[in-house]
């Protein structure tokens, strides 16, 4: 029988969503069930791919990166695994889009300054299979969370 998630789970994944680093321990408290239970639940859903892995979310900016561009490519069809592929390994780039519209993809990176950033898509737009590249500025962040409100969707995700 394969795994399926359950409310338990989910409850997990929120703690861990609010804080990768507590205690199987405190966890199993807060949710009232054995610290075992924790550790099972949260070997299975590593196993499921839910939980691909614990990283720190680094504020960038503290590093001098302040520069976050989001930056629109057109590509040639047949040769877009590739550019995606070159994207993919920038040090400067968080994200890898394929998306639907104007765009074949889209990519999120950090700079420290204009200079590596007119330098980066100076690259990219010079790489032969791409046709254009749009680039945006992000003056304000008003929401970046690499979570996802559980506590309002547990219905919907056990549906």
């Amino acid at each position: 029988m394969p795994d399926k998630i359950d409310r338990l789970d989910i409850e997990i994944l929120i703690e861990l969503q609010k804080d990768a680093r507590k205690s199987l321990k405190e966890i199993a408290e807060k949710l009232d069930v054995a610290e075992g239970t924790v550790y099972n639940r949260i070997n299975k859903l590593k196993r499921m791919g839910v939980i691909e892995k614990f990283i720190p979310i680094i504020n960038h900016s503290k590093l001098g990166f302040d520069l976050t561009a989001i930056i629109g490519i057109t590509a040639e069809g047949k040769h877009l695994v590739e550019l995606e592929n070159i994207l993919a390994k920038e040090p400067n780039v968080t994200a890898v889009y394929d998306v639907t519209g104007e765009f074949d993809v889209i990519t999120v990176a950090k700079f420290k300054t204009r200079e590596d950033l007119n330098e980066f898509v100076k690259r990219i737009a010079g790489m032969k299979h791409v046709k254009k590249t749009y680039t945006m500025l992000v003056l304000n962040v008003v929401k970046e969370n690499h979570a996802v409100e559980l506590e309002k969707l547990i219905d919907k995700i056990l549906e």
